[in-house]
């Protein structure tokens, strides 16, 4: 079931692929984004991480913190230089997708399919050139989950849900960096 806004964020007490405990309860006094993306190696999902990254210093002097998950297993997280280097951002790896469910991802054959036929070489050729990764899904790991960003406001209410209509639809950038400067949410 999809999460709708002006409502509490589901609670998580999870440990990251850092082995710090991130526990949402700890942002209360905070603004957060929190990204669930797809698979370790989805160019779609890891140029848009580079994205937030690159946000990082930025955002947390405004008061918002990010998070974010990824549904490949914890070991193939680590392997990644890349996704190493996402730190000091919380990255939790739940292959089991009980967060995902929880937060109302869908998975769809049709999206994925879509996407790839529409986006997937250009993204592919960006990812390259970003020095992203981009490689074949490892053990467990489905092509066909779609990507979700939340802003969630102090008291750990859900401010704005942007659930992907296709594998690179993403809350724009500017909505994220006006709710960080002040609790706005545009539309």
């Amino acid at each position: 079931m999809k999460l709708e806004q002006n409502l509490p964020a589901p609670s998580f007490n999870l440990q990251d692929i850092f082995g710090r405990t991130i526990n949402l309860e700890d942002y209360r006094d905070k603004r957060v984004f929190i990204g669930f993306f797809r698979h370790a190696g989805c160019p779609f999902c890891n140029l848009r991480v580079h994205t937030l990254t690159k946000l990082h210093a930025e955002l947390q002097e405004k008061n918002l913190e990010m998070i974010f998950f990824f549904e490949s297993k914890e070991k193939v997280l680590l392997r990644s230089i890349f996704h190493k280097e996402v730190s000091p951002i919380p990255l939790i790896s739940d292959p089991e997708k009980k967060w995902y469910a929880a937060y109302g991802l869908e998975s769809s054959a049709w999206i994925s399919a879509k996407s790839h036929l529409l986006a997937f070489v250009q993204t592919a050729f960006k990812a390259r050139r970003a020095g992203v990764p981009l490689h074949t899904m490892a053990d467990g790991e489905s092509i066909n989950t779609i990507p979700a960003e939340f802003l969630v406001d102090l008291g750990l209410i859900i401010k704005k849900v942007h659930y992907a209509k296709g594998l690179n639809d993403r809350m724009d950038t500017e909505i994220i960096k006006a709710f960080a400067e002040n609790g706005t949410v545009l539309q």
